[in-house]
């Protein structure tokens, strides 16, 4: 009788693995793929768009740089800040920044220094050098931002019975630091989902 109903277990357990088996399906990277209606890649992408357009073809922006390019020679230098999350659900911000940051280097429209974080293990790693090598890299040689990138990401959720509003509000800020000066603000709120919850349950 207990090895009839240890076999029985064996099939229960067996018969849940087969039920809760992933199936996965790879699909293109282009491919909007909106499953819970929560932020995703997809909406990084087109506030990233959006916003990256509006900063580097802002007037203000321009001017500034070339009257640093006239006098230093080279373009301006900017640091992303924070891009912190003001809304209720969980967002990575940083691949927001790092977005930022690569298609603003790319464009050749201004230089980047390295972030907080990442200019401590340079420091720690120049640090190192002093006592390792002939050719170590000096501690005091170091590039000043001339501007800083901040900003936020805010929602609002409307709900009524199973359907729900989802608007998201992104703003983004370039700063100039010595004067803290805002040299271009931008908005998106493009992102607005109507999100409706299925009767049955999976």
């Amino acid at each position: 009788m207990k090895r009839k109903n240890l076999l029985k277990l064996i099939c229960v357990f067996a018969c849940s693995a087969l039920c809760f088996a992933a199936k996965v399906k790879r699909v293109d990277s282009n491919e909007i793929t909106d499953l819970d209606g929560f932020w995703n890649d997809n909406d990084v992408k087109i506030v990233c768009e959006n916003l990256i357009e509006q900063c580097i073809n802002s007037p203000a922006v321009r001017r500034k740089t070339a009257q640093i390019e006239s006098k230093t020679g080279d373009m301006p230098f900017a640091i992303i800040g924070k891009i912190e999350n003001n809304s209720s659900e969980h967002i990575d911000t940083s691949i927001i920044e790092n977005k930022f940051r690569n298609a603003i280097i790319n464009s050749g429209a201004m230089n980047f220094v390295a972030s907080r974080n990442e200019r401590d293990y340079l420091r720690e790693e120049k640090i190192d050098q002093q006592d390792s090598t002939a050719d170590a890299k000096k501690l005091d040689n170091e590039t000043a931002a001339d501007y800083m990138l901040i900003g936020t990401v805010k929602s609002i959720i409307q709900k009524e019975g199973k359907k729900s509003v989802r608007a998201y509000f992104v703003d983004v800020q370039l700063v100039d630091i010595e004067t803290n000066r805002i040299l271009w603000t931008g908005e998106d709120d493009s992102i607005k989902k109507i999100v409706k919850k299925s009767k049955y349950k999976l």
